[in-house]
C-alpha cells in the first residue's frame, strides 16, 4: 500500500513540476510572441484582428511550450550537454528551432486542408519565407530561454532559484 501511495505521490509531483515548467516557458514565450504581434500591428497599421492575434500568440506559446516539453522528454538536444553551456544553449535552441519549424510546416499544411485545399496544393500554397523569418524569431528567442534552462541544469534548481529569484544582500 505504501509503495501505491508513493508512485501516486510521485506521479503528482512529477506532473506538478511539468505545469511549472510549461506555465513558465509559455510565459516567456507568450512575453516575445506578443510582442512580435504589437510591432506587427503597429508596422502595418492593421488593428482589426488585434485581439485574434495576441489570442494565436499565447496559443502558440503554449503549444510550442508543450513542443518543448516533449522535446526534453526525448532527450532532443542532449548531445552537447558536456560542452560549455553557450555550445549547448545555442545547440538546443538549433534543435529545437528546427522541431518547431517542422510543426509550423505541419500546422501550415493542416489549416489549408481544412479549408478545403488539397494536401500538393498546401505545401505548394505555402509562404515559406514567412515560415523561415518565424523560425528565425523562435531560434533567437529559444537563445537566452535554453541558456537560463542549461544554467538551471548544470546548478540545480534550488541554486539556481536562489541565484535568480531571491534577493542577495549587497556588498560595500
Amino acid at each position: 500500500m505504501s509503495t501505491d501511495h508513493s508512485k501516486a505521490s510521485v506521479l503528482k509531483q512529477k506532473a506538478i513540476h511539468e505545469l511549472v515548467e510549461a506555465v513558465e516557458i509559455s510565459v516567456y514565450l507568450g512575453f516575445f510572441f506578443c510582442a512580435i504581434v504589437t510591432y506587427r500591428l503597429i508596422l502595418l497599421h492593421d488593428f482589426r484582428d488585434a485581439a485574434l492575434n495576441y489570442g494565436f500568440a499565447v496559443i502558440n506559446a503554449l503549444v510550442v511550450a508543450k513542443v518543448i516539453l516533449i522535446g526534453e522528454a526525448t532527450h532532443l538536444g542532449k548531445k552537447y550537454e558536456a560542452r560549455s553551456l553557450l555550445l549547448s544553449s545555442i545547440y538546443k535552441a538549433l534543435v529545437f528551432g528546427l522541431l518547431v519549424f517542422g510543426f509550423h510546416i505541419v500546422e501550415e499544411a493542416i489549416k489549408r486542408i481544412l479549408h478545403g485545399g488539397a494536401i500538393g496544393d498546401a505545401f505548394r500554397d505555402m509562404h515559406i519565407d514567412d515560415l523561415l523569418c518565424r523560425s528565425l524569431v523562435v531560434f533567437c528567442t529559444f537563445i537566452p530561454l535554453f541558456a537560463f534552462r542549461e544554467l538551471r541544469r548544470v546548478m540545480g534548481e534550488d541554486k539556481f532559484n536562489d541565484l535568480v529569484l531571491h534577493a542577495r544582500a549587497s556588498k560595500v
